[in-house]
C-alpha cells in the first residue's frame, strides 16, 4: 500500500501499488497519478556517472533530448507544474522552510530569458515537489520533506547564476500578497 496525496483537494489516499496508475481520490475522484515514465538507470549509467564526477568537477554540457526519453518532455512537466503548483504552494508555504526557494524557482521557469537548461532543471525540481508520490510521503511529519527539500535546493544552486533579483522580487511580493500564508522563518 502506498499513501498518495491529491493534488486537486490535498486528500492522503491509500492506494494498492499495483493499482497506483488507475487510482483516483476517494474524495473529489481526480486522477492521482496523471502518468509515469518508468525509467531505470542501468549499473553502466551509475558508474559512467560516478567515474566522469570524479574524474572532473567542472560543469558539462547536458544533452537535453537524452533525458527527455527517461523524464518526459519539458512542455509535460511545465503543464503538470502549473496545475498543481499554486494550490500547493497554498496548502505546504507555512509548512516549509524553502517555500521561497519554489516559488523563485518557478518565475525563473517562466521568464523568456532563462536558458532552456536551467528552465528544465527548475520545472524538474518543481514537478518533483508538486508530485503526490514522493520518496518520503509529505505527510509524515518533517521527515515527509526532506526529499522534496533536497530536490528544490539542489535545483535552485545548480541554476543560481540564472535567478535573478526579478525573479526573487516577484517571489517576495507573492508572499507580500498573500497574507494568509505564513513562511517559516528557517534562521529560527
Amino acid at each position: 500500500m502506498a499513501i498518495v496525496e491529491c493534488t486537486s483537494c490535498g486528500r492522503n489516499n491509500e492506494v494498492d501499488a499495483d493499482r497506483l496508475l488507475l487510482a483516483v481520490c476517494s474524495s473529489c475522484g481526480t486522477k492521482l497519478i496523471e502518468e509515469a515514465v518508468p525509467y531505470e538507470i542501468s549499473a553502466n549509467e551509475l558508474k559512467d556517472s560516478l567515474d566522469s564526477n570524479n574524474q572532473n568537477n567542472l560543469p558539462q554540457e547536458v544533452d537535453i533530448n537524452k533525458w527527455i526519453v527517461k523524464i518526459g518532455d519539458h512542455e509535460e512537466q511545465t503543464k503538470y507544474v502549473e496545475e498543481g503548483f499554486w494550490a500547493k504552494v497554498k496548502r505546504y508555504a507555512a509548512k516549509v522552510p524553502f517555500a521561497k526557494e519554489v516559488v523563485t524557482l518557478y518565475y525563473c521557469s517562466l521568464d523568456p530569458k532563462t536558458p532552456l537548461s536551467a528552465k528544465v532543471t527548475a520545472v524538474g525540481a518543481l514537478a518533483y515537489w508538486i508530485m503526490p508520490l514522493d520518496l518520503l510521503p509529505d505527510f509524515l511529519p518533517v521527515a515527509g520533506f526532506v526529499d522534496d527539500a533536497t530536490a528544490v535546493l539542489i535545483a535552485y544552486k545548480a541554476i543560481s547564476g540564472q535567478i535573478t533579483d526579478e525573479h526573487r522580487a516577484k517571489a517576495e511580493k507573492f508572499f507580500v500578497l498573500s497574507k494568509n500564508i505564513k513562511l517559516i522563518d528557517p534562521e529560527l
